[in-house]
């Protein structure tokens, strides 16, 4: 891993009028990277699905930087009818989105359904991030070195795409589908980077991790062994500070040099921490198979598709 010496958010280029969207803005990773790039003059779209706990975010980002710049938006990327609604109303009062963060999560929950019948992590972590991706690519394209971050995880390394059973009917293990969802991420990422570059658009798609970060993520596991080997011994033992986990994805998002295609996550050992550099992505992340067969069932599941520009 080649990593970015001493690379902190004081070195994020000034952002002034650029407009970002942060899934999942109020709390966590969210939140210190809707901070940061709020005070490098960003205007910063909070995307949430409580509103509530938005507003109460900008107001503590407000009390740091009284010129942020910051708007709140319900989005439950949960349901694709909250998605749809999301992009329409963002169109209607905004002409162009020059990044876009993917961040948002939910993290070993007991097996639910969403609205349109999908596993909560699938349907939240990969499928919401898909169709919002695709409903907003326009803007993008009209944006300024406009990009795609999507937020992955070392877990997935460990996770397997379940594609005869994606819902976990015949077996659903919590952290098994929160790992599923992370490949998801993954290579979805990589194959819009392949599809985005053979199409000739502005946009870059790039992954990020945030390597082990001591967020609510971890403690809305389910109570019982996951809750306190995560969130109660790892996250004070191990675990980053939220600040310091935003940074892999604050580098995706503003490194002006960065190319599409890139992962980025912590340098240190084992990519749990550390500044943020260049990460190793498993081979079925990369695997151009494995995306266009992901890449058309979530077309299927969530009915996007995208509207990529006709190569000159």
């Amino acid at each position: 891993m080649t990593q970015q010496q001493r690379w902190t958010a004081d070195q994020i280029p000034d952002q002034t009028k650029r407009v970002f969207v942060v899934t999942g803005a109020n709390s966590g990773l969210g939140l210190a990277t809707t901070r940061a790039l709020a005070a490098r003059g960003g205007h910063v779209i909070l995307a949430v699905r409580d509103e509530a706990k938005g507003r109460r975010a900008v107001t503590e980002i407000t009390a740091e930087h009284p010129a942020a710049d910051l708007e709140v938006r319900r989005l439950d990327l949960a349901d694709l009818d909250s998605v749809r609604g999301f992009a329409d109303d963002l169109r209607a009062d905004h002409p162009r989105l020059d990044v876009l963060i993917n961040n948002a999560g939910v993290m070993a929950p007991p097996r639910t359904l969403s609205a349109q019948g999908h596993e909560s992590q699938f349907a939240c972590n990969h499928l919401g991030h898909f169709a919002l991706t695709g409903l907003l690519l326009d803007l993008l394209a009209a944006g300024s070195d406009p990009r795609v971050v999507t937020v992955s995880s070392v877990n997935h390394r460990q996770g397997k795409l379940h594609f005869d059973d994606l819902n976990g009917e015949n077996g659903y293990k919590p952290m098994g589908f929160y790992n599923q969802s992370k490949l998801a991420n993954a290579v979805f990422g990589q194959e819009l980077h392949r599809r985005l570059a053979e199409s000739g658009s502005p946009v870059r798609s790039v992954l990020a991790h945030p390597g082990y970060t001591a967020t609510n993520l971890q403690m809305g596991a389910p109570i019982g062994l996951w809750r306190v080997v995560l969130g109660r011994i790892g996250n004070p033992l191990f675990a980053q500070s939220p600040a310091n986990g935003a940074l892999s994805q604050l580098y995706a998002a503003t490194e002006p040099t960065l190319e599409g295609g890139e992962f980025i996550g912590p340098g240190g050992l084992a990519e749990l921490r550390g500044a943020p550099g260049k990460a190793r992505l498993s081979p079925t992340a990369t695997d151009p198979g494995t995306g266009r067969r992901l890449w058309e069932v979530s077309e299927r599941l969530t009915g996007v598709r995208f509207a990529f520009p006709t190569p000159v």
